[in-house]
């Protein structure tokens, strides 16, 4: 399976994101890759808190260490734009050589899961 980091926005309007970010990871497995999408690991309750700078800052760091894994390619779903969180993923992958795609899959089709 090709491993695969999903890039997509999390701050913002949360809850939209939390399921564009949900619909993302899906379509990646579909496509039969192995994603890590660490915005939807980290910010879960009891984990991380993303409010608070410290925290916001080791979430964004352990998943930056996503890239110096070897054969890793990031993801960016870009429907709803590329945030700041999402550029800094981005920017992390081109400085490790990591390829870098680019996918669309609607901002506004619900697909159930």
């Amino acid at each position: 399976m090709k491993l695969v980091i999903i890039e997509s926005p999390y701050a913002g309007d949360v809850e939209r994101n939390l399921r564009y970010a949900r619909r993302a990871v899906h379509d990646s497995l579909s496509r039969g890759e192995a994603p890590i999408a660490s915005h939807l690991l980290y910010t879960q309750p009891g984990i991380l808190n993303d409010d608070d700078p410290n925290e916001r800052h080791w979430g964004i760091t352990a998943g930056l260490a996503w890239h110096l894994a070897k054969n890793v390619t990031t993801v960016v779903y870009n429907d709803y734009g590329i945030s700041k969180g999402m550029a800094y993923g981005i920017s992390a992958a081109i400085n490790h050589g990591s390829p870098v795609e680019y996918r669309s899959i609607g901002p506004n089709s619900e697909t159930p899961l």
